[in-house]
């Protein structure tokens, strides 16, 4: 290695102890100020100087940035508490509206099951028309139409005579999660063969007739 090359690298490592060293020394002279406060009023302590803890010098120096802070920078801080306090009645506001119309989404659906298995479903079985399938045509509606009653049962039982804050319907959906599943999932997975039978007597007029009556006694 070049000697002057060695030389460089040296000083360098000195450079970077004494900057290290002079460092930890003002690191150390601002301690001392921050450690060291005169208090007067310390009885038995005739020199005036204490030393305090830890906890001590943090309400210190809370109490002093207390007193530097602006009163403008104050009312900043009242005025933010007053925004997180509207923005916290907007939210709760925003979640009873939620919580309003999943219910009545659940009362309109129900409705609707309602007049589809009076109207619909219950004439066609009372009929008793060949060649028409109403169990594969309408798979589980029964079903659904119990489990959905039940569901907006619940969802009352859970929000009636309750503060809108204290509603609480996550339970709701937990209870019933189980037996809303197995019936979704026939429901479900005979969705495509009701729709092809459906689709194959529409092709029939006959059972197309029946089928438009019962559509028709709807409306």
């Amino acid at each position: 290695m070049d000697p002057k090359e060695a030389t460089g690298k040296e000083n360098m490592v000195t450079k970077k102890k004494n900057l290290a060293f002079l460092r930890s020394r003002l690191y150390m002279l601002e301690r001392r100020k921050t450690d060291t406060v005169v208090d007067s009023s310390v009885s038995g302590d005739h020199s005036g100087t204490l030393r305090r803890s830890q906890s001590d010098r943090t309400e210190y120096n809370q109490k002093l940035q207390e007193k530097m802070t602006p009163q403008g920078e104050c009312s900043v801080a009242e005025t933010l508490t007053s925004e997180e306090e509207h923005q916290m009645k907007r939210m709760m506001a925003k979640r009873e509206k939620i919580i309003k119309e999943l219910i009545q989404t659940e009362k309109d659906y129900l409705n609707d099951l309602e007049l589809c298995v009076r109207e619909v479903v219950q004439p066609l079985r009372n009929k008793k028309i060949d060649r028409l399938d109403v169990d594969s045509l309408f798979s589980n509606i029964e079903s659904v139409h119990q489990i959905s009653a039940k569901l907006l049962s619940l969802l009352e039982e859970a929000t009636t005579d309750v503060e809108p804050a204290m509603q609480v319907i996550g339970e709701v959906f937990l209870q019933i999660k189980g037996p809303l599943e197995d019936i979704y999932k026939i429901y479900c997975y005979q969705h495509d063969e009701a729709r092809s039978i459906l689709e194959s007597y529409e092709k029939e007029e006959e059972l197309k007739e029946h089928l438009s009556h019962c559509i028709q006694s709807l409306k």
